[in-house]
């Protein structure tokens, strides 16, 4: 594909009509992915789970380790999304890239993706839950937090964000521009507060304390299970990708909000690690409590001040799950455009008035809540839909990425590339998505019971299960791969903007 930043000449080159209005500028761009990936929402919500998988030493160093994989899988991502900047992303790109079998590539990856996302959705959406209890108890002591409580509370966040999502479009983009300051104000005043307002900090050395309480007695799993916490912190950048049939100059833009994204959220991230681990009192107790980084505001801190730093990062959840499913409905819009998901007509539909996916909206808020329903009965239902969308998503990154690792120097580049880095860039990337899903498939508690299994390896055996049946059955016969509705000329005509 030639080096053309036409938007519009981009997209027919693709095959694809323009049906979405392009408002996301660079800025915006990097918002969504940087507000996805949200830090404050990342850390705070799985910094428990990691207090007892590897305790300080996975906290901090896993953090390092797991951003700088994290780099190379958004790199050779970046490259991709500069070739083929359009919503169908992952699946879209997977079909062009691969030399055999295009149809099949692009439906598991589409496939992946969609399961991924929506469990992005529902994490988030289901931390954010978890927080607001833990900030009712704090104003209402008499309150107890229950399980059926948390899913009550995801069920209502994710109505109204769909009604967001579906009447008041103009206000999410301006919501997300929004996130952006409310993450880095948000980050400033509570590393400022955890360093400055305690009268003890933990010495220097705490950041090599390591603990495994998670019934395992091999203390290295334990410890490769704290990697949980980084691996879901960084999902969701793909929203760039996402989001390119409405973002200006997206050959450049998208790989570019990628990068910044994920750059800016690792120095970030680790500042804000550094700032809980070293103000742990008690660590036993604050690593038992329900919400345990709230335990570790509040004896640092005192409960007023916790409450207004809870304020922020309840926020930071809020506008992190509004993201999340903007760009789940995106990838459904785009998958259901060529024909790949049941009632693709119905899902692809455009509202006249918004000029966005309506009904894609309220199918990815149902998914996501089926997948939150089982927090009704199991403990470690956060740790398993965590799982879903870390697995699912990176299984989605890592297949074009391996395909474009096997075209080697036949991949047409966009005009962001990684000229010669860009194959061992993608090996590198491969590797570590390999690892991190067979790691993230396993058992994550230990005595294995109904309640603590890890059901992410049966909720993705399902979606691959039924999307292979249906492959087999009929999917095969009629589905190719991204469509193409003509040549450029012709689909140009097809505009409806």
């Amino acid at each position: 594909m030639p080096f053309a930043l036409d938007d519009d000449a981009t997209l027919h080159a693709m095959g694809y009509p323009r049906k979405l209005t392009r408002r996301f500028r660079a800025f915006d761009n990097f918002a969504i992915s940087f507000t996805i990936i949200n830090i404050i929402s990342g850390i705070f919500s799985s910094f428990g789970f990691g207090m007892t998988a590897g305790g300080p030493r996975i906290l901090v160093f896993g953090w390092i380790g797991v951003s700088v994989m994290v780099l190379f899988v958004g790199a050779a991502m970046a490259e991709i999304a500069s070739a083929y900047p359009t919503s169908g992303a992952l699946y879209f790109s997977a079909g062009k890239l691969a030399k055999r079998h295009r149809g099949a590539w692009s439906w598991y990856t589409g496939w992946l993706n969609f399961v991924g996302q929506v469990g992005g959705t529902a994490a988030t959406n289901y931390a954010a839950a978890t927080f607001i209890q833990a900030f009712i108890a704090l104003q209402w002591p008499s309150y107890h937090p229950h399980p059926e409580h948390t899913v009550a509370i995801t069920a209502v966040i994710l109505l109204v964000q769909a009604l967001a999502n579906t009447y008041t479009v103009q206000l999410v983009a301006v919501l997300n521009r929004i996130s952006v300051w409310w993450l880095l104000v948000g980050l400033v005043a509570i590393v400022t507060t955890l360093t400055l307002k305690p009268g003890h900090h933990q010495p220097l050395s705490y950041a090599t304390h390591f603990v495994n309480e998670t019934g395992f007695a091999s203390g290295f799993y334990g410890g490769m299970l704290g990697l949980l916490v980084t691996s879901w912190t960084f999902t969701g950048f793909d929203g760039s990708f996402h989001m390119s049939e409405e973002t200006v100059k997206a050959t450049v833009n998208a790989p570019r909000g990628i990068m910044r994204a994920i750059s800016y959220s690792a120095l970030a991230g680790l500042i804000l690690m550094l700032a809980l681990v070293y103000a742990i009192r008690d660590y036993a107790g604050e690593a038992s409590a329900a919400a345990p980084p709230v335990q570790i505001l509040i004896d640092a801190l005192g409960t007023g001040t916790a409450n207004l730093l809870l304020l922020i990062v309840i926020g930071a959840m809020l506008f992190c799950g509004l993201a999340n499913m903007t760009s789940n409905t995106r990838q459904i819009f785009a998958f259901a455009r060529d024909g790949a998901m049941p009632g693709s007509r119905w899902w692809h539909s455009v509202s006249p008035r918004t000029r966005t996916p309506v009904k894609a909206v309220w199918l990815a808020a149902a998914c996501s809540l089926v997948l939150v329903v089982p927090g009704w009965w199991s403990h470690t239902a956060f740790t398993a839909i965590v799982s879903i969308n870390v697995v699912g998503l990176f299984l989605a990154y890592g297949v074009p990425i391996f395909l474009r690792l096997r075209l080697g120097d036949e991949f047409r580049p966009g005009p962001w590339n990684l000229g010669r880095w860009g194959v061992p860039i993608a090996g590198v990337a491969v590797v570590w998505i390999v690892i991190s899903n067979v790691l993230f498939m396993l058992p994550q508690a230990s005595p294995l019971t109904l309640t603590s299994f890890n059901y992410a390896p049966i909720a993705l055996a399902v979606v691959l299960a039924v999307a292979t049946v249906w492959w087999f059955a009929s999917a095969r016969r009629r589905f190719q791969g991204p469509v193409s509705y003509g040549r450029p000329d012709e689909v140009a005509a097809m505009d409806l903007i």
